[in-house]
């Protein structure tokens, strides 16, 4: 969403705690609001190999862990925004999706509100 809303103004990668699949339900809601992620592969963070960040934002407490692992040594500030698991989601598939609308809407503001980006659109 950063990268989205920032363009090449900010340098921004995506990783989680293990490199995944693409998730089909996060597509679909990121597709809603105009954003194509269908190409993006998730990445773990061990196979970053640039560590020239400022910040890090953790979604989960493991993640949190690793970064602060990662961070240690370098002047990167690691911040945590506690956030619900859309994953963990049952039931119909609408009622699946509202999950991960409600945490891509809530990421949504708190990226432009952390990193207000002159000209950045939004949901």
């Amino acid at each position: 969403m950063l990268r989205h809303l920032a363009g090449r103004r900010i340098y921004v990668e995506s990783a989680g705690v293990r490199a995944g699949e693409p998730d089909p339900f996060a597509i679909a809601v990121m597709d809603e609001i105009g954003i194509d992620i269908s190409d993006h592969v998730p990445q773990a963070i061990d196979d970053l190999h640039d560590l020239g960040f400022d910040r890090i934002v953790t979604l989960a407490p493991e993640a949190q862990h690793k970064a602060l692992e990662l961070a240690q040594g370098y002047a990167i500030d690691v911040v945590y925004w506690p956030t619900p698991d859309p994953t963990l989601a049952t039931g119909p598939r609408d009622v699946i999706l509202d999950a991960y609308r409600a945490v891509r809407d809530r990421l949504f503001s708190k990226i432009k509100a952390e990193f207000p980006v002159q000209g950045a659109g939004g949901v």
